[in-house]
């Protein structure tokens, strides 16, 4: 099985959600990024969400386009990315999920870059401006390489576009908890507790659940509901604001996030 899949179904198993935290890869640089990595794996992670910086990432607010610019400023490829998910997955045992946008992957090609993607390692790709509609010239070559496929539901998404993102996702869904672009919040919404719903109605596939959630507090919440707790803008902010420091800040934040999703089902 997907070492993706493999992960969060036997969390579902246990009946605990699974800790997903998201980084830009090249934020400030590549080697950053896997400093990055090993601190938030010895806090607790479980999967990891690599972000592939590409120039308009239109699904992403203020935090995550920083350092989207700032990983592009310091030169890094999409090949590059993959050079480094190789080196971590030789450092940890943790399933990588690519995300990233469609003009990225069409200038690689397609059909190169699922092949390189998984020969580096990774077990999943978000191909965020995709929507299930459009996705069939991708599934097959993704179940070829054995990338666990991830589409975005939302609460404006209608009953059959969540009906096909759960029909098609082999990773997990990912269930967009409100409005808007990724990003800090004071609080979370309930918003998407009725897609979820719908999701869970459409396939039995596991589902995550991100944007927005800023604090452990909002993560004990979404792990009561969710199979897994994408957290991205919280920690993109510490690295940015920590400096030289980044590194055991993510960890500390990595630890505490992980506790509170943990004891959500305790």
């Amino acid at each position: 099985m997907n070492p993706l899949r493999s992960a969060l179904d036997s969390a579902r198993h246990a009946n605990r959600s699974t800790f997903v935290p998201f980084l830009t890869a090249g934020d400030p640089n590549l080697a950053a990024t896997l400093e990055y990595v090993d601190a938030l794996v010895d806090g607790g992670a479980d999967v990891l969400e690599l972000g592939i910086p590409f120039s308009d990432p239109l699904a992403d607010g203020p935090v995550i386009q920083r350092a989207t610019e700032r990983a592009l400023a310091a030169g890094t490829t999409a090949r590059d990315v993959l050079a480094t998910v190789e080196k971590l997955r030789a450092r940890h045992d943790i399933p990588v999920v690519l995300m990233t946008y469609l003009n990225p992957v069409l200038r690689y090609g397609w059909d190169a870059f699922r092949r390189d993607a998984a020969a580096a390692g990774a077990s999943g790709l978000i191909l965020t401006d995709v929507p299930p509609e459009e996705a069939d010239p991708f599934l097959p070559g993704a179940r070829e390489s054995s990338l666990g496929t991830v589409f975005l539901a939302a609460p404006t998404s209608d009953p059959a576009r969540v009906r096909r993102a759960a029909e098609i996702s082999t990773g997990f869904v990912y269930c967009v908890s409100r409005l808007g672009v990724t990003g800090t919040r004071d609080d979370l919404s309930d918003a998407f507790r009725p897609v979820l719903e719908s999701i869970r109605a459409a396939a039995d596939v596991p589902v995550g659940l991100g944007f927005g959630i800023s604090t452990p507090e909002h993560a004990a919440r979404a792990a009561a509901l969710a199979d897994a707790v994408i957290v991205g803008s919280r920690l993109v902010r510490v690295a940015e604001e920590a400096g030289g420091d980044a590194a055991r800040r993510l960890q500390a934040e990595a630890r505490a996030f992980k506790q509170a999703i943990t004891e959500a089902r305790a």
